[in-house]
């Protein structure tokens, strides 16, 4: 028998790489792998690796809501602190933070129109 597939490797294609890089290093303190492919920026992360990249042939970023049934959680230490400070930089928040079972969560849209959910250890 084959062993069960599971997910390894998240990227989020974007319209301007530059300008994501710049996001989630600036903003969420992500930083790079060395020797991602061309029109690929793989992050460093603990669990499953995550990168932004240019489109893929035939997708048209601009056809529709980016992301529309795809749900993406990072894990942070601090998820008060991170919706706090994404806040005060001007960053769009979509849902404030509140108590889950996974800890503090909130989300946020990235420049690119996508919704990514955070959640950290529960304050003390």
């Amino acid at each position: 028998m084959s062993e069960t597939p599971s997910p390894d490797f998240l990227a989020l294609q974007v319209r301007d790489l530059q300008r994501s890089a710049d996001f989630y290093e600036g903003h969420l303190g992500l930083e790079r792998e060395p020797g991602a492919p061309p029109g690929v920026i793989v992050f460093r992360s603990a669990t499953i690796p995550f990168a932004i990249r240019e489109p893929l042939p035939g997708t048209d970023l601009d056809a529709g809501p980016v992301g529309v049934g795809i749900a993406v959680s990072l894990r942070v230490s601090d998820a008060q602190l991170l919706h706090d400070n994404l806040e005060g930089a001007g960053v769009t928040i979509l849902m404030n933070p509140f108590d889950t079972p996974f800890g503090r969560t909130f989300m946020f849209q990235d420049p690119d129109g996508y919704a990514l959910a955070v959640h950290g250890a529960l304050p003390s």
